[in-house]
């Protein structure tokens, strides 16, 4: 496996390949800077969830690195996956959902809510955006493990058609606390 660019994100920070991505903000609104100045083109960024918006800032920043054309011109891919790992899951939005049902008297489901208690949604987000049709997996470990992501990244490598990943750490256990450790990896 080769390392061909790398992202890492905290609440006051963003860094690909070693040089420092200049931010005003930090928290979740740096996050929407971001987008505002990379991105800009998806307005759903606005519905997501911390760690849904930390894995998409964080893949596109990657992609725009590997110079991916506009999302909308990119072709659909069967050979790339994504593999995100982090140990809280889906806890903000668990939390921001627990709200909605607390009280009996006032109960208030939110599917718009609910849909990111699944940790899941910030790979399909990225799958679906960027028409990729290969692995897309989120697990939750105990701790960081950075073997432990390496061993289950270079599995994926065994089935023939994935020739490249998306792959690492993604934790974002609140709006203000949060890190991405990401890598675009090819065979």
């Amino acid at each position: 496996m080769k390392t061909i660019h790398e992202i890492n994100i905290d609440n006051s920070s963003a860094v690909i390949d070693g040089k420092r991505i200049d931010t005003s903000r930090s928290g979740s609104q740096m996050l929407t800077e971001l987008y505002r100045i990379y991105v800009n083109d998806y307005p759903k960024f606005f519905k997501m969830d911390i760690l849904c918006k930390l894995g998409f800032i964080a893949s596109e920043l990657l992609l725009q690195a590997e110079g991916a054309p506009r999302f909308t011109d990119r072709a659909d891919r069967a050979d790339r996956a994504i593999l995100f790992f982090n140990h809280s899951s889906s806890i903000q939005a668990d939390k921001a959902f627990e709200e909605t049902i607390r009280d009996r008297s006032d109960f208030f489901p939110s599917p718009s809510v609910f849909v990111y208690t699944l940790p899941n949604i910030v790979t399909g987000e990225i799958a679906i955006r960027n028409h990729y049709y290969g692995e897309t997996n989120f697990i939750i470990l105990n701790e960081r493990d950075d073997e432990r992501i390496r061993q289950v990244t270079e599995a994926a490598f065994t089935d023939p058609t994935t020739t490249s990943a998306i792959a690492g750490w993604i934790e974002a256990p609140d709006n203000h606390h949060f890190t991405a450790a990401l890598k675009l990896i090819t065979k």
